[in-house]
């Protein structure tokens, strides 16, 4: 409780004295340095990846430089990358990098807020109020906020986006309907 000085009447600070569980995605960030490889570098004349010059270029690159990254790995043109190609990448990539997906940094954001959602125990928020902090430094994905979205409604008894002193419903759980278990 806050206190005012001049009159003595006391001030309640409602927010941190109810049962809003306040979420901030931010805190689950992924830490890890986050690059980029575009494939279209690999490409002949920027249209069409050859085969044995591909190879020897995977042969020969520095791989360790990807060490604990975590890699997206995508192609800026509109050029056709074979499957395998991909694949080739990802075999030299995955003993060194945490991460690899094909896509941009975007999608690369994605993949690791939903892995890092999965792990949260949706149980701990059963029958609770939760806000989900809006704002962040770091840059958290909407797909993030959808994701924990479907963990958390069928558990939680109300669902608000925002800060607790000032929120955006989201979901509310009907009265007397009980949580999915």
């Amino acid at each position: 409780m806050i206190k005012l000085m001049s009159n003595s009447e006391e001030i309640i600070n409602r927010v941190s004295n109810s049962s809003i569980i306040s979420l901030d995605l931010e805190t689950l960030y992924p830490q890890g340095e986050r690059v980029e490889y575009d494939m279209a570098q690999n490409l002949y004349q920027g249209l069409v990846l050859k085969e044995m010059d591909f190879r020897l270029f995977v042969k020969q690159h520095d791989w360790a430089q990807y060490e604990g990254k975590h890699v997206a790995v995508n192609c800026s043109t509109d050029a056709i990358i074979p499957t395998w190609a991909y694949m080739l990448m990802a075999s030299k990539l995955q003993p060194y990098a945490q991460t690899v997906v094909l896509g941009d940094k975007e999608k690369l954001e994605t993949v690791l807020f939903t892995k890092m959602l999965s792990e949260i125990d949706p149980e701990q928020y059963r029958d609770a109020k939760v806000v989900v902090k809006g704002c962040s430094n770091l840059p958290v994905p909407d797909a993030a906020y959808v994701e924990l979205t479907t963990i958390l409604r069928p558990v939680v008894a109300s669902l608000m986006f925002g800060e607790p002193c000032s929120t955006v419903p989201v979901y509310k759980k009907k009265s007397g309907v009980k949580s999915n278990k």
